[in-house]
């Protein structure tokens, strides 16, 4: 068996950590993969809300989520036309220090014909991940998917990994997951809250 892909390490990360009725966050919906991942780890009585700045990108996971709800015991989800930017305006005040997971997948939308050149950009990014260190619960996870290939995308990952790194110790304790011989490989951070 061979390692795990940086998008299967965070769901296990956050699979260990995450329990059924917590609250959790998709700080990029995408097509809706890893919203729906969280709906599943929550269960019917947690809470999942997503962020995107596409309208394209929240069709696609509420078609996702519609494939897969049957039969499944998924939480409430609330998908947000938004930048993950405004996290911490966009989220409940009751949420506060009580969110178990918060999912980024930087980069832009994966989806036949979408438009690469809207992307994550690094003010927001931030921001975002600034925001979800203070409604993060103790022990809750941040996992960061970065992707360093694109044009954009090694300077976010640059600032989001030098962000992380200064993060204090007695705060968080921050982890990488990477492809050491490949600098363009994209790359995992997980952000545990002490």
């Amino acid at each position: 068996m061979g390692f795990l892909s940086v998008l299967s390490c965070a769901h296990h990360w956050i699979s260990s950590r995450l329990q059924p009725g917590e609250l959790a966050i998709d700080a990029t919906v995408g097509t809706g993969a890893d919203t729906l991942f969280l709906a599943q780890q929550v269960g019917k009585r947690g809470q999942v809300i997503g962020f995107d700045i596409q309208s394209e990108a929240l069709t696609l996971a509420q078609a996702r989520i519609r494939k897969h709800s049957e039969g499944n015991k998924l939480g409430s989800i609330s998908l947000l036309e938004l930048s993950h930017a405004r996290m911490a305006e966009a989220v409940p005040d009751a949420w506060v220090g009580k969110v178990g997971a918060i999912m980024f997948n930087l980069g832009y939308l994966p989806a036949e014909g979408a438009d690469t050149s809207i992307i994550t950009e690094t003010m927001s990014t931030i921001a975002a991940l600034e925001a979800a260190l203070t409604l993060l619960r103790p022990r809750g996870i941040i996992t960061i998917v970065l992707y360093p290939g694109h044009d954009g995308g090694a300077q976010e990952a640059g600032a989001v990994s030098r962000w992380a790194s200064t993060l204090p110790v007695e705060q968080a304790q921050v982890v990488i997951y990477r492809q050491m011989q490949r600098e363009t490989s994209p790359y995992l951070i997980g952000i545990e809250k002490k």
